[in-house]
């Protein structure tokens, strides 16, 4: 039995929201009180490469079409090699800012991926409107990291950045499977 896709979501929105909490310690606090306790310099890493795998569960159980494995697949692979670069900068073996524009590529492709992954117009239904507004978001929040491997050390990338998965947490918490955005459907056939 394959739970419906709600659960998922929610499941998916749990991590982004565990993850953007994380993040929001660290602005707040500062990396230098933060970084007090060692372990806790690997917990975003380590949250996003444990999501990058339980979303390729995801990618295995939701193979209602190849464009769904793809999508679920894309999102699988962009978390864990962000999280495994960011673990690895954590460690020490690697020291460049620059490292932050493969979590800002993860972020930009994550997009697109929302973006292709939803075949339906903007104000088709709920889902459909949920994909578009996460595609384009996760594009302009790869901003975040993009600035932060060019001009390292400035707390507005730190706090966009963990921002990021505290609204995407939001929205997938918001997202349900066929739920009209306008009105009812009406003799019109949901393509999910």
């Amino acid at each position: 039995m394959v739970p419906k896709a709600e659960v998922a979501h929610w499941f998916g929105a749990s991590v982004a929201l565990l993850l953007g909490l994380i993040l929001l310690a660290e602005v707040i606090v500062g990396p230098e009180v933060f970084g007090t306790r060692r372990w806790r310099a690997y917990l975003w890493p380590f949250v996003a490469l444990v999501g990058g795998m339980f979303l390729w569960v995801v990618a295995i159980f939701s193979t209602f079409s190849t464009m769904h494995l793809v999508a679920h697949s894309v999102w699988a692979e962009s978390a864990m090699i962000a999280g495994a670069v960011q673990l690895a900068v954590v460690r020490g073996k690697l020291s460049s800012s620059r490292w932050w524009l493969v979590t800002a590529a993860a972020l930009f492709f994550s997009g697109v991926t929302f973006l292709v992954h939803e075949q339906n117009t903007w104000l088709f239904s709920r889902a459909a409107f949920l994909h578009h507004t996460i595609g384009w978001s996760l594009i302009v929040a790869a901003l975040f990291p993009l600035g932060a491997a060019v001009r390292p050390g400035r707390r507005v990338w730190s706090t966009g950045f963990a921002l990021t998965f505290v609204v995407l947490a939001v929205m997938l918490y918001s997202d349900r499977d066929s739920a009209p955005i306008f009105g009812h459907f009406e003799g019109v056939v949901v393509r999910r």
